[in-house]
């Protein structure tokens, strides 16, 4: 399948989605967004990635949606002002969600800005990888929008609400340190080892027992909102799971046998 806007690899069990726009700083609109669906589509659906990579070309990861190209609403229907949120419903929310419920392990690795709803597909990794030179920010304020692309729900549970509202309404960037040091992301590398790194890690959990990853990330987000008795019936439910893979007999075999394990992703 031939795409426009972005960049789609596969090599080791690993699928690596590039956003190509990086003379526009890899900004968003619809044709760009549509083909992202496209693509996390067919990770989902091929079955032969066992790891989804995501990254951008050129000096930024993403800087939100392409004002200049319309990128930010649809229309008013009418004669009446424009919707401004009207492709949050046909196309960006649908993106975060099919990202959110792949049943493989996500990277991203950021390298350079991550604004607006970039910074939401940024962080919305399971690992989050980012350069020195990136940084997050929340913009929306600075034209006279609120955040979304869920960063509202996102934000105030990896950085906490005072940082997150305070990021929010002042519309300033947090550097890739600050934003370790908060607890949004994971590790922060030099510019040049970045994808080396990301690449490495993406390849360690393709080799990995991937039923496993899926149970973890589906587990963790269920149960952020959850009572503890409520979180543990999921957790046996999840093992339960886990319990009956292939992955699992492997995992155990290998143990005993004091050898490398050699999961299958079953």
């Amino acid at each position: 399948m031939a795409y426009q806007h972005i960049l789609f690899d596969e090599a080791d069990g690993v699928t690596t989605l590039t956003l190509n726009r990086p003379a526009q700083l890899n900004a968003l609109h619809v044709g760009v967004i549509q083909e992202m669906i496209e693509a996390v589509d067919r990770v989902r659906d091929e079955g032969s990635a066992r790891c989804l990579l995501l990254t951008g070309a050129g000096r930024a990861f993403c800087s939100g949606a392409d004002l200049a190209g319309g990128g930010a609403g649809g229309g008013g229907g009418g004669s009446g002002p424009p919707d401004a949120g009207e492709v949050l419903v046909t196309h960006v929310n649908p993106l975060l969600e099919r990202l959110f419920a792949l049943p493989v392990p996500f990277i991203t690795a950021i390298n350079g800005p991550a604004a607006g709803a970039g910074c939401s597909y940024a962080l919305a990794g399971d690992i989050v990888l980012a350069s020195r030179s990136a940084y997050f920010l929340q913009a929306f304020v600075n034209i006279g929008l609120v955040p979304d692309v869920g960063s509202t729900w996102m934000l105030p549970r990896l950085a906490g609400r005072a940082r997150a509202q305070a990021m929010m309404m002042r519309g300033e960037r947090i550097s890739a340190e600050q934003a370790l040091d908060w607890g949004m992301i994971y590790k922060v590398t030099d510019a040049d080892a970045l994808m080396d790194e990301a690449n490495a890690l993406a390849r360690k959990l393709a080799a990995g027992p991937t039923r496993a990853y899926a149970l973890i990330r589906q587990g963790i987000r269920a149960c952020l909102d959850l009572p503890l008795t409520q979180a543990l019936m999921i957790e046996r439910q999840n093992q339960l799971q886990a319990g009956r893979t292939a992955d699992f007999v492997e995992g155990v075999s290998a143990f005993l046998q004091k050898r490398p394990t050699a999961f299958s992703g079953k």
